[in-house]
């Protein structure tokens, strides 16, 4: 019985040895801080799209009202089920949607769409994108939802869902209604999936477009409605990078979404309620910061390769070879990344992530680790390390080294204890058991 506790005993201990293992953490990385313009806009958000690295963030998940980047999702939701049928589907206006939105407003924006008018989706597409027309939204939205705003705001919210906004709730197609709330980060994902259709960068694009003829525009050419983004037009505004934008105004303040390329580098920027007195002059504040901020943005960053592929970028200790004690190792690409134009890569630090010795054999080219760039904290990109040449293995070197490191490891050292407390615990109760015999011999006599 007591040699049965003792096995039960050591079993346990040897199993719970064995299951103890290490657990590793992850940490985080700090934002990407930058020496931006001071801006009046009290949110603001701008992303690389090539590398999605965030190169300005002011306020980005604060609540703001969204005003008429409203529209940028019923164009979504509207493109997501008939971006092929825009010009084979016509649409009616309903008769109850203008007192939806004259209850709101006296002063909505229009593309003079009446009541019983019938036009196409590409042309409620272009008066949604262009002038931001009010009617335009609630056309399509009093279509989508089977004749229910209701049931299109409900898609509109679960649509931002899926996307990921975390801060966005709308109250209508439009953004009269002041309960439609954004954050500049949401909106950077909405217009973000809305450029994603190709036909939202030619309507974007358009400083003004021919809505066609009907009973009160009869004469061609004559139905024409403009582009309140000034950014793509011969203005003050102008900026040949700026390839389109989302414009929105409730009140004393302005919105912006936009979406720039210049030499193959893309941006979407967003500014939230950019107050009118910044631009008292032309009266489109919001498209004067952005200007500020962008032409920044360009003046500072640029692509470029952060590592040369020619070069080893750091050595590593290799084992069980007489070829050599270390070997080079070089960054797999050249991890083309957002950069500033003044440092460079001079300004990025290296975080390694290897092992504390290589083993052989080692070919060239074999993947060892990694490299991860940061600037100011913030994580820019990370490569694959690669081996710079073969490196065989000694045989005979790697059967003694390994049988070393077997009897000087822990593991062989917890045998020893345990063989020996084994044997001592036999022992002991091997003499418990020749004493009882002896006693029980004397006791006989």
């Amino acid at each position: 019985m007591l040699m049965k506790r003792f096995w039960a005993l050591f079993c346990t201990v040897v199993l719970a040895f064995v299951l103890v293992l290490p657990v590793a953490a992850e940490g985080e990385s700090s934002a990407l801080s930058a020496d931006a313009p001071e801006l009046t806009a009290p949110a603001g958000y701008v992303v690389n799209l090539d590398t999605n690295i965030v190169v300005y963030d002011k306020n980005s998940d604060t609540q703001l009202q969204a005003a008429s980047l409203t529209k940028m999702m019923t164009c979504l939701l509207m493109l997501e089920q008939y971006q092929d049928q825009l010009d084979t589907i016509t649409v009616t206006a309903p008769s109850y949607i203008y007192d939806l939105i004259w209850e709101k407003t006296t002063n909505a924006s229009t593309a003079d769409i009446r009541k019983g008018e019938t036009q196409t989706l590409r042309n409620l597409l272009y008066a949604m994108l262009l002038p931001s027309a009010n009617e335009a939204a609630y056309i399509v939205a009093d279509y989508m939802g089977g004749g229910s705003i209701d049931n299109f705001v409900a898609m509109m919210n679960n649509e931002a869902a899926a996307i990921g906004c975390t801060g966005t709730t709308f109250a209508d197609p439009c953004g009269l209604d002041e309960r439609n709330v954004t954050t500049a980060k949401d909106a950077y994902l909405i217009l973000r999936a809305l450029t994603a259709y190709d036909i939202v960068g030619t309507v974007m694009g358009t400083a003004s477009y021919d809505m066609g003829t009907n009973d009160r525009y009869t004469t061609p050419g004559t139905y024409i409605i403009q582009n309140t983004n000034k950014m793509i037009s011969n203005t003050s505004y102008y900026r040949a990078y700026t390839k389109g934008g989302k414009t929105g105004s409730l009140g004393e303040w302005q919105n912006f979404a936009g979406w720039h390329s210049q030499d193959g580098e893309n941006y979407i920027s967003v500014l939230l309620n950019v107050p009118n007195a910044t631009d008292e002059e032309g009266g489109r504040p919001a498209l004067l910061e952005t200007g500020t901020l962008m032409d920044w943005v360009y003046a500072t960053y640029t692509i470029a390769p952060a590592l040369d592929t020619t070069q080893p970028i750091t050595e590593s200790r290799i084992v069980y070879s007489t070829q050599t004690d270390t070997v080079m190792l070089y960054p797999a690409d050249d991890m083309m990344t957002l950069l500033p134009r003044e440092g460079g890569a001079a300004l990025t630090e290296q975080v390694f992530n290897l092992p504390d010795h290589l083993t052989a054999p080692l070919k060239q080219g074999d993947v060892v680790g990694t490299v991860t760039l940061t600037i100011e904290g913030e994580s820019i990109g990370t490569v694959d390390l690669i081996a710079g040449s073969d490196v065989e293995r000694n045989q005979m070197l790697y059967t003694i080294s390994r049988v070393g490191e077997f009897f000087s490891s822990t593991y062989f050292k917890v045998v020893i204890m345990l063989t020996m407390a084994v044997i001592a615990v036999y022992a002991f109760v091997w003499v418990l058991s020749i004493l009882g015999v002896w006693s029980r011999e004397s006791e006989d006599k």
